[in-house]
């Protein structure tokens, strides 16, 4: 179980300069190290109505799963909000996993003081969901993110704690959500107006149709046309009904971007997709898993990086150098850390796994967060990575050329590597079932680490005689 404790519940209270949202915070880390109850802002939001809206999109993600929903059970966990020094991040998953949003808020929507650094879980409960929700007008909205004096505790009736099943689900999705959405590329951008009659024409969600459908839409100018099948150019609307929380944000909208995979989709044409809802002085990003039955914290884009050795050692030397930075630079970190860029990517795929990193698709960088979880648990929550570290220690990997044989007698399997484009493809279940759309099975991760350590032994010897050689032309 996961203990959130607050010391009073979130609110929109009145005050003497008019509608004060106080947002309570707990159990958080800054650069003094661990806090029970952070400060991280005070000051007035620029656009209170749509700063409302969004930040109830957020809390409508949390409550909701969009897969088998339950009505009757409602997950209510509490937003992640992070505090880069420049602006605020507000993040949930469905319960379901399949859904992750965010809202930025950035300088330009925040006016008051300076914007400190940290993450923490924000109280948003069901009083405050409808506030937020009956917001509205031009009157000013003050904000104020953590208690601002800590040391005036509250009456106990005030003091708050939450306990609910630790979100395990949560932090791989974490992982998985920022390796999918690195590969995302800009594939439209349309006005709001054109985005909210495309959402119009969807069908309402009903029991039966439990968000399985896929569209698709294909961008034509300034507008997206909608279309029942894959078709050259479209982008891929899976399970669309996911979709309908912008709804209400769209009213306050002034553009709408959509981001898709560079690389090729599947056979049947699904893949995940992103939605960006470009609002004043922040932005909302909805990002759709490919299919709702799929959560992201199944979808093991982690474990090419992860089976790679030096990225534990590597994360431990990148990590000393973040501190909650809105935009992670990897070109100047890999100088910083001495590392080439593809490691320190690897490195930043590490720290993912214990919810370190995350992605920003409108500035095409990784930014940091930091989570109250350890490096050390990504193989206990990837399972393959498990099985495959298990065959390699067994001896169960023999390389053949391109062909390599894995596991004993019936449970033998071989994988192939493809002489054109170098990737490896497996005959168990699993890759038949996937075709690595889920990542690679335990036996391509097994055959991949032997061969990373076989061209590392044969690179030791190379480099050692270059070095001989070398010295022996200066002698």
């Amino acid at each position: 179980m996961q203990a959130y404790s607050y010391l009073r519940p979130s609110a929109v209270r009145d005050s003497t300069a008019g509608r004060a949202l106080a947002l309570e915070t707990s159990g958080g880390a800054t650069p003094a190290g661990e806090a029970a109850n952070p400060h991280f802002f005070s000051g007035f939001l620029a656009a209170p109505t749509a700063a409302a809206t969004a930040l109830l999109a957020v809390a409508d993600v949390a409550a909701a799963r969009y897969y088998r929903p339950n009505p009757s059970v409602r997950a209510l966990l509490d937003p992640v909000v992070t505090a880069d020094g420049d602006r605020l991040r507000f993040e949930s998953f469905s319960g379901c996993c399949g859904v992750y949003a965010r809202l930025d808020v950035l300088a330009p929507g925040l006016d008051g003081d300076d914007v400190g650094h940290g993450t923490t879980n924000v109280d948003v409960n069901l009083p405050l969901r409808r506030a937020l929700a009956g917001l509205g007008g031009l009157d000013p909205l003050h904000l104020t993110l953590g208690p601002e004096e800590l040391t005036v505790r509250t009456f106990d009736g005030e003091f708050v704690e939450k306990r609910v099943p630790l979100p395990e689900r949560w932090l791989r999705g974490f992982a998985e959500a920022q390796v999918l959405a690195a590969g995302f590329g800009l594939r439209a951008e349309v006005p709001a107006a054109e985005a909210a009659a495309m959402l119009r024409a969807l069908p309402p969600p009903t029991r039966r149709s439990d968000a399985r459908t896929t569209r698709w839409v294909v961008p034509s100018g300034h507008t997206l046309r909608p279309t029942s099948r894959p078709a050259p150019g479209a982008v891929c609307l899976p399970g669309p009904e996911r979709l309908l929380t912008l709804r209400t944000v769209l009213r306050h909208a002034t553009t709408v971007r959509v981001y898709a995979p560079t690389a090729p989709a599947a056979a049947d044409g699904t893949a995940a997709v992103a939605w960006e809802v470009g609002l004043p002085g922040m932005r909302l990003t909805l990002l759709l898993s490919p299919s709702a039955p799929r959560g992201f914290s199944g979808e093991g884009g982690v474990l090419h990086d992860l089976a790679t050795g030096p990225a534990a050692a590597d994360a431990e030397r990148v990590g000393e150098l973040l501190a909650w930075e809105p935009r992670i630079d990897v070109a100047e970190l890999s100088g910083r850390a001495g590392l080439s860029a593809d490691r320190v990517r690897a490195a930043l795929t590490m720290l993912g796994t214990s919810g370190q990193i995350g992605y920003d698709l409108a500035e095409e960088a990784y930014f940091h967060r930091h989570l109250p979880y350890h490096l050390g648990a990504a193989e206990t929550r990837n399972p393959r990575l498990r099985g495959a570290r298990a065959l390699v220690a067994n001896g169960s990997v023999r390389l053949d050329g391109t062909l390599a044989r894995v596991g004993t007698g019936d449970d033998a399997h071989v994988v192939r590597t493809d002489k054109t484009s170098g990737e490896l493809s497996c005959t168990c279940f699993w890759w038949a079932k996937y075709r690595g759309g889920r990542g690679p099975c335990r036996h391509v991760l097994a055959v991949g680490m032997v061969r990373g350590t076989a061209a590392a032994a044969e690179a030791t010897p190379n480099a050692a005689r270059s070095k001989s050689a070398r010295s022996e032309t200066a002698r």
